[in-house]
């Protein structure tokens, strides 16, 4: 049967054009069910024994609807309720293609996860496509909205379902949108909203993943009154979306994301291209329920409250403290304008700020996530099994306590937990939420299917005469090749595994490790991408041992001039696997004359001469603090710690490396203009570059950030007697760059395509499909290119692609977090038994305190000058040279400034009676056994010192009072007391 769609779209060109295309129903497509004596289908993913078949409707899945009282710009946001269908309790569940295509319209990564969960032969979700069938299609009526005809489309399909499948079997309807559910119930349709159905099923535990519906807003007595009576309006309503975007058009609000500050979560940012500057944001109330990430609109406040305040550090215990701000002179989220010629004593709170002020007026998109942290202390309540009300408090400071219902509560106290945020009413001091069972970063550990692992090749695997015989593909074998940690080489020649060969699209595998990403690496563990035999056997280039390859091949002189380049899919035989220090250790043997030891030092040669040339291109070397574990094998505990040495077998390697990614992304976008997935680096703005620029400024460093040549050239001449100077200018520098990003080439023009810290117009990863997907996109890019392979009809679908970029750099930056939590877990794990002193550099300069970065550890944490709520007392900050003074004394701090850390493990009950209760970080990605982790806790103490001060003998010094707080940095606390100096 032949149906027709019509619809108009809007052309690059600024056209509006009709389009009508042909729509084919059919009468054959399976319903899925085992109990159904009709369809002919061999596979029926629904029970035959269900005690109900679901069918959800899209709110259900994005948790939205008119019941939920969510406003228009959250909907899209407010999407966890997909926890809850991820739970192995929900089951018999059909998925209609209406639904699909609109979840895959509001919210990919809702839909990969769906997407999964259809695949996942071990879970009964089926996809029916109703749009596709004749007795569930239906057409847009006359007058009728998208949505009323898709929640139209949703109850024909779930009444044929009933009616196909007869009585015996009960088909039911879980719908949140109140009107969509009335309706169905008036049709002769059984419908329940998710919470009615769950609780049903009489599983307390599952009513926790049921996302909490603003109309039944449950306050809790130790922070709001109950008493409806006695309930007010602590938030302004958000503005509509056709108010917001009128008041866009002519000026009134202004647009931009909303930046938290870390170290104060009561002062933000919105940078604002219409106005060309940040505006500040003061306080929750005029935040109004926006989170950090949130894309906001906002609203400028009358200029004579524009007003400057001192630079503080937040106590963690001041929610409920309004006044607490943050001047503009920090480089942590933000990037700030300040005005240079300002003195400190002009920065009273009284005095009027150049900079905008402003609040939020509404929320234009949604950046809620899930949040990794603990449950405020409290008692339990009487009785047992009821719901209890608990405060949530995130490790990330920027993030607002949430309150959560559960009936867990026994479990959830002193335990690392997960909340998801459902909603932000005007009436609650704080957003819902509810505890969800996931990992923090999102980052997947469950073992992979038995469909994935049907898809890896028999074990043993060996080269087979097809892959010999195969005429795209060229035996090297003869080649001298060699692998240093992990790429192949030899003299102009690069093999990496030919994944590809293996990983097929389509496939079990290939969704699987789409989703994944990347590879997650963790203080001794790794979280593959890919299943261990793909990983450590088949794809491994071992030594001496034959292996499917793709290779780039290089014509060079001796001078490293490339005569030409070309790519073919290849046959290897290692004659050496080599670690990076085992390839150093040979360069540096002059002994060793043999023709491996040879190659590796001709290699290395041509490789300095290469990144002699990148770097005059304006490439930028820049620095972070990586640090290195001795983990025992038993207790998998740090035996000892320090920083990464960089060998020049690692820059060797990194050099053809990146001459293999440039050389490919030249390749591939030549014969895929529109659809090859590159690597960008956005040129960071002057304001992201602010506060490098000061900071250098204070301690008489000229920086020239023009170019990124300029910048590179000034980085290599910032040098002080310091050893440690130019690399903590450099760790500045990283910090203030932009993220780099996957796209596609066809969504950006080509000077959008430059990686600034390359200095590179075209960039790409193709060196380790292992553990990155972009890897294996890249490699199917290339052999298409070749002509040796058909390109996967992913290529084909834009939007498609880009929702893969956009995962992929999901993914890539939740594996960098994961990978630092580790490096922090065990960096406090470690200092446990192992007291120490060793040396710090101020890195922030506050009116109550300063920011301290230990380099030999990479921690950073606040530590504060003054009593906790003392709000700066005497100290004076001078902001141009980035300095805070004690009037009247010659103490003093400054940005840069070396001083001695005293680092102590303090147990629960031996924290001294001055230290407030630390809040502990959570890593729960990492560490298996956390709960057992609570009694680490370090304290770091600076102690300073008066350094030739006239004024004081040493027997006045050893009375001084110890000026001590502490604050939480993880399971870090640091305290400042006044001995030592440096």
């Amino acid at each position: 049967m032949l149906q027709s769609k019509t619809f108009v779209k809007k052309t690059r060109a600024g056209r509006v054009q009709k389009v009508v295309r042909e729509h084919y129903l059919r009468d054959d497509i399976s319903c899925g069910a085992a109990s159904c004596s009709t369809c002919g289908a061999v596979e029926h993913p629904l029970s035959a024994d269900a005690a109900a078949i679901l069918v959800v409707d899209t709110n259900v899945v994005l948790h939205q609807g008119v019941e939920l009282g969510i406003p228009e710009a959250d909907v899209l946001r407010a999407l966890l309720q997909i926890d809850l269908l991820e739970n192995p309790a929900i089951d018999d569940v059909v998925l209609l293609s209406v639904v699909l295509d609109e979840v895959k319209n509001k919210n990919l990564a809702v839909f990969n996860r769906i997407k999964a969960l259809c695949s996942n032969k071990a879970r009964r979700f089926f996809v029916f496509t109703n749009e596709h069938h004749r007795d569930t299609y239906v057409k847009e009526m006359v007058g009728e909205s998208p949505n009323d005809r898709n929640d139209r489309a949703i109850r024909v399909a779930t009444r044929w379902y009933q009616s196909h499948l007869g009585e015996n079997v009960k088909v039911l309807l879980i719908t949140n949108d109140r009107d969509n559910k009335r309706k169905a119930i008036e049709e002769g349709i059984n419908a329940e909203t998710v919470e009615s159905y769950v609780r049903s099923l009489a599983q307390p535990g599952l009513l926790d993943l049921v996302v909490v519906s603003t109309s039944g807003d449950v306050t809790m007595e130790d922070v709001e009154d109950l008493r409806p009576s006695k309930k007010k309006v602590i938030y302004s309503e958000h503005k509509p979306m056709s108010e917001i975007t009128a008041g866009l058009r002519c000026g009134i609000y202004h647009q931009g994301k909303l930046r938290v500050n870390r170290y104060n979560p009561f002062e933000a940012y919105v940078g604002s291209e219409s106005i060309g500057d940040e505006i500040v944001i003061h306080g929750r109330s005029n935040m109004n329920r926006a989170f950090d990430g949130d894309i906001v609109a906002v609203e400028l406040l009358p200029q004579d409250q524009w007003h400057e305040s001192k630079s503080f550090i937040a106590d963690d215990d001041e929610d409920d403290e309004e006044d607490v701000h943050l001047a503009p002179n920090t480089a942590d989220d933000a990037p700030r304008k300040a005005n240079p010629t300002q003195s400190t004593a002009a920065s009273s709170a009284d005095s009027v700020s150049s900079r905008p002020v402003g609040r939020v007026v509404g929320i234009i998109k949604r950046n809620w996530n899930s949040y990794c942290g603990s449950l405020e202390p409290m008692p339990m309540p009487a009785g047992s099994g009821g719901v209890a009300h608990a405060l949530f408090v995130s490790k990330d400071r920027r993030i607002p306590k949430i309150r959560i219902q559960t009936r867990q509560l026994g479990n959830l106290l002193d335990k690392r937990i997960i909340v998801a945020v459902d909603s932000w009413d005007v009436l609650s001091r704080y957003p819902s939420g509810h505890y969800v069972v996931l990992i923090e970063n999102d980052i997947n550990t469950r073992p992979f299917s038995t469909q994935v692992l049907a898809c890896l090749p028999p074990l043993p695997w060996t080269l087979s005469p097809e892959d010999l015989a195969n005429p795209d593909r060229q035996d090297l074998r003869h080649v001298r090749v060699f692998s240093v940690d992990p790429p192949v080489l030899d003299l102009g020649l690069l093999d990496i595994a030919d994944v590809t060969n293996f990983v097929h699209p389509g496939t079990p595998l290939d969704e699987e490790a789409s989703q994944r990403g990347t590879s997650v690496y963790l203080v001794g563990q790794r979280i593959d991408m890919l299943p261990k035999p793909l990983t450590e056997d088949v794809c491994s280039l071992r030594a001496d041992v034959e292996r499917l390859a793709f290779s780039v091949i290089w014509e060079m002189t001796p001078h490293a001039d490339i005569i030409s380049t070309r790519y073919t899919k290849s046959v290897i035989k290692s004659c050496a696997a080599m670690s990076y220090v085992e390839a150093q250790a040979r360069m540096d043997d002059s002994r060793l004359v043999d023709p491996l030891t040879v190659d590796l030092r001709n290699l290395n040669s041509l490789a300095k001469i290469m990144r002699n040339r990148r770097c005059e291109r304006g490439a930028l070397t820049l620095a972070s603090a990586e640090v290195k574990f001795e983990i025992d094998s038993e207790t998998h505990d740090p035996l000892d710690i320090g920083i990464y040495q960089i060998r020049e077998a690692n820059q060797m390697i990194e050099e053809f490396m990146l001459a293999a990614n440039i050389s490919v992304a030249e390749k591939i976008l030549k014969h895929f203009p529109l659809c090859s997935l590159l690597r960008r680096h956005p040129s960071p703005t002057k304001e992201m570059l602010e506060p490098l620029l000061r900071t250098a400024s204070s301690v008489g460093l000229n920086l020239d950030v023009s170019s990124s040549k300029a910048l590179a050239e000034s980085l290599d001449n910032a040098k002080n007697d310091d050893p440690y100077f130019n690399k903590l200018i450099r760790i500045l520098a990283t910090r203030c760059m932009t993220q780099a990003v996957y796209f596609c080439s066809g969504d950006l023009t080509f000077s959008e395509y430059y990686h600034y810290g390359l200095a590179a117009s075209l960039y790409t990863h193709f060196t380790s499909p292992i553990r990155r997907y972009a890897d294996v996109i890249v490699h199917r890019l290339l052999a298409a290119a070749l002509e040796i392979a058909k390109l996967p009809p992913l290529f084909q679908d834009g939007p498609q692609l880009t929702g893969v970029a956009d995962n992929l750099n999901y993914r890539h930056r939740n594996a960098q977090m994961a990978s630092r939590a580790s490096v922090e877990l065990h960096t406090l794990i470690y200092f446990r038994t192992r007291p120490m002193d060793t040396e710090a550099r101020i890195v922030k300069i506050k009116a109550n305190g300063f920011i301290v970065f230990v380099p030999k550890f990479g921690i950073e944490g606040p530590i504060y000058l003054t009593p906790k709520g003392d709000k700066g007392g005497d100290w004076v900050v001078d902001e141009v040279h980035q300095r805070v003074t004690k009037p009247g004394t010659n103490v003093s701090y400054a940005v840069l400034q070396t001083v001695m850390i005293h680092m102590e493990h303090f147990s629960q009950m031996d924290k001294p009676a001055e230290c407030d209760e630390i809040v502990e970080w959570n890593f729960c990605s990492v560490a298996q056994n956390i709960s057992d982790m609570n009694t680490v806790d370090q304290s770091v103490r600076a102690k300073e010192a008066i350094r030739n001060d006239d004024h004081h003998t040493a027997e006045t010094k050893e009375r001084m009072p110890l000026w001590s707080r502490w604050v939480n940095i993880g399971r870090l606390a640091y305290r400042c007391s006044w001995r030592g100096h440096r």
